[in-house]
């Protein structure tokens, strides 16, 4: 699935509903599909969407092949294959910008276990492990938004997690993977293989209801810049 848009192609692939927005009736959605939301535009002004349901091989085609940069946003859990899929494709030198949300504050109309609901809590720990992190939490934060330095910016975050370095899992593969640590660990910035990978630790940014003030359209294209831009 395709949505309009400019420049490069963006694989998007997540649980947040930046595309469609959330509806619970179909006029509705379609109705959002119309309107898009504040970061919808800001990645429609930038790039070409390519909207994924699936990562790596599927019964159709490989739905990463061809896309030189992917979006993940508060995914859901991947499969064996997915994982496998995924590290592949960022080694062969494809460029990842990953929202990993451990206490997603965004409201959701849909309730506990309905499937339409964004992730609540990020379960992406196989493929953190096998580049040699792990994301935790810190029940002790405060529980309203804060302002975090992050790339020479004010980062709005609520309930983050942070990132630290493990010793890496899996095979010796791991021995071109180098990570940098940012503002505590809310970002983690490695070069694995070919590729780069940005991760943030929370997603309160992507949240459809603030409205896309101009600072958070700011700290939105400063991290797709870091994530996307070519190396200088």
């Amino acid at each position: 699935r395709r949505g309009g848009g400019a420049g490069c192609e963006l694989g998007l692939f997540g649980s947040l509903p930046i595309y469609w927005g959330e509806a619970t009736e179909l006029p509705t959605l379609i109705a959002g599909a119309a309107t898009p939301g504040w970061v919808r535009q800001e990645l429609e002004s930038r790039f070409h969407l390519r909207l994924l349901d699936v990562l790596g091989p599927s019964q159709e085609a490989d739905t990463l092949a061809g896309i030189p940069s992917l979006l993940l946003a508060q995914p859901r859990a991947l499969s064996g294959v997915e994982n496998v899929a995924l590290d592949d494709w960022v080694r062969d030198g494809g460029r990842l910008l990953l929202f990993a949300d451990p206490m997603l504050t965004a409201h959701s109309d849909f309730g506990l276990g309905d499937r339409r609901r964004p992730q609540d809590v990020a379960l992406i720990s196989p493929i953190l492990a096998h580049w040699g992190l792990e994301l935790r939490f810190d029940e002790d934060q405060p529980g309203t938004e804060q302002q975090v330095q992050l790339f020479d910016l004010a980062y709005p975050v609520a309930l983050a997690g942070h990132f630290v370095r493990i010793e890496p899992a899996g095979d010796s593969e791991t021995a071109d993977t180098r990570c940098e640590l940012h503002a505590g660990g809310l970002a983690a910035q490695c070069a694995i293989g070919k590729g780069r990978v940005l991760m943030i630790a929370d997603a309160a940014l992507l949240d459809n209801a603030r409205g896309g003030a101009v600072a958070d359209r700011q700290a939105l294209a400063a991290v797709l810049d870091r994530a996307f831009a070519a190396p200088r």
